[in-house]
């Protein structure tokens, strides 16, 4: 196991001349307050990164909601959520506190994702004040858990296309949610399997015969730990990684919900059965509603930059421990990190990860600024969505790239669990997919 002993002069490696709590504050900028209090609550939470080897399926799926809902109660997971709601007022803080969290266990950082950057932002930025007092100070203690149920079997980036249908019925004021077919089920959807109770559903909205595009629903999708009255769920099974994330199906056999279930931000039906809405292009309208959700993008990008750090962090300490053949007869063997090589290897990683680390900060930075009204600008929001996309995919490939060489450049020892690459590869392998697969982007 690589420790956190410090290498000595003993040892052959002298420790340079650096100011690192000059470094640490660079690095942690203007939310270091947010950045120590996430830190503080993984080292709480440790062990559960020997847990997750040792427990069931169902058992480490418990542990992980347990620990969800007991960093709720420290603020830390609510940053980003209106003070009147019991949050904290501040966007770039809840990005912050996100990124943090990927140098613990992952599947604890994307159930936190899952329950509070998706389902808790799509209420708070898809619903108006009706929809924010009925659910907002729930979620965000982690009370009431939900889903963002917008993937389907058959269709993922291209969301458009969605097949699930939701037909307003003006005789009593009602939406009918359909699941028309297997292609149409909601699918990977996390905290749907055990611990979710209502979902954000994106369906295609039909008005008196007419479709006027993919809007989103607040549909319960459980009623006293029981799938509610027409909803069937389906467990997504064990995945190669993040199985501490109970990801699963949702159908919809003709589910009623209320009018009022509509979120309605962007659009709105009248009881009579009226469609409106103040942006007149079904088009821009669509693209406007899927920015405003730009936030689990940018949030992504930041996790994968700290997964690259944690595998180059074991990585650069194994190499100035660990030995290999002596440079002459006699003499004492070189340490790994001696080698032009092994240098080649590790340096330029860190490199880039120290670039896409800033790069994190800028896009961090325009997300807070329009997402709390410092910036107006509609071209500012346009950039924003292209850069998070880039950045996005930029870091994820990076972490998978980083971590498999840093997994390579530790040999045996790097397979040991023990040392995290067996779950930083399995539980990152899929930010090149969700939030925007990478070529799409």
């Amino acid at each position: 196991m690589v420790t956190d002993e410090a290498p000595t002069e003993a040892s052959g490696y002298v420790q340079p001349e650096i100011d690192v709590p000059a470094l640490a504050a660079l690095l942690d900028g203007e939310y270091a307050e947010i950045r120590e209090l996430v830190r503080s609550n993984l080292k709480t939470y440790a062990s559960i990164l020997e847990e997750a080897d040792e427990l069931s399926l169902d058992a480490y799926r418990e542990r992980v909601r347990e620990l969800v809902v007991e960093m709720a109660a420290t603020g830390q997971t609510g940053m980003g959520f209106p003070r009147e709601y019991g949050g904290g007022g501040d966007v770039g803080a809840s990005i912050a506190a996100f990124e943090t969290l990927a140098f613990g266990d992952l599947s604890v950082l994307v159930k936190v994702g899952v329950q509070f950057g998706l389902f808790g932002g799509a209420i708070l930025q898809l619903g108006t004040e009706r929809h924010h007092d009925a659910y907002l100070p729930d979620l965000i203690t982690g009370k009431l858990m939900g889903c963002f149920a917008m993937t389907e079997t058959g269709h993922g980036s291209n969301v458009q296309a969605l097949g699930t249908v939701a037909r307003y019925d003006a005789r009593s004021q009602e939406f009918v949610l359909t699941t028309p077919g297997e292609e149409a089920r909601k699918d990977y959807i996390g905290n749907a399997a055990r611990h979710g109770e209502v979902a954000v559903v994106f369906a295609q909205l039909e008005v008196d015969g007419t479709s006027e595009g993919v809007h989103a629903f607040v549909v319960p999708i459980r009623a006293g730990g029981e799938p509610a009255p027409g909803v069937r769920i389906e467990d997504d099974g064990r995945k190669m990684g993040l199985n501490g994330v109970d990801n699963g199906r949702l159908h919809f056999d003709g589910v009623r919900i209320p009018r009022e279930a509509l979120l309605n931000r962007f659009a709105d039906v009248t009881p009579e059965g009226v469609y409106e809405s103040p942006i007149d292009n079904p088009n821009r309208r669509f693209f406007t509603m899927l920015g405003t959700l730009v936030q689990g993008r940018v949030s992504v990008g930041g996790a994968a930059v700290n997964a690259a750090k944690v595998a180059l962090t074991v990585a650069t300490r194994y190499a100035t421990r660990r030995r290999q053949f002596e440079p002459a007869p006699g003499e004492r063997e070189q340490l790994l990190l001696d080698y032009g090589l092994h240098q080649r290897r590790l340096l330029p990683l860190i490199a880039r990860t120290y670039a896409l680390h800033f790069a994190q900060d800028v896009v961090r930075t325009r997300l807070h600024e329009v997402f709390s009204g410092i910036e107006t600008d509609a071209q500012a929001r346009r950039e924003l969505e292209a850069r998070a996309a880039g950045t996005k995919a930029l870091t994820t490939w990076h972490a998978t790239r980083t971590i498999q060489e840093c997994r390579e450049a530790c040999g045996g020892a790097g397979y040991l669990s023990v040392n995290r690459f067996a779950a930083l590869k399995s539980d990152s392998d899929i930010f090149t997919t969700f939030e925007g697969d990478n070529h799409v982007l």
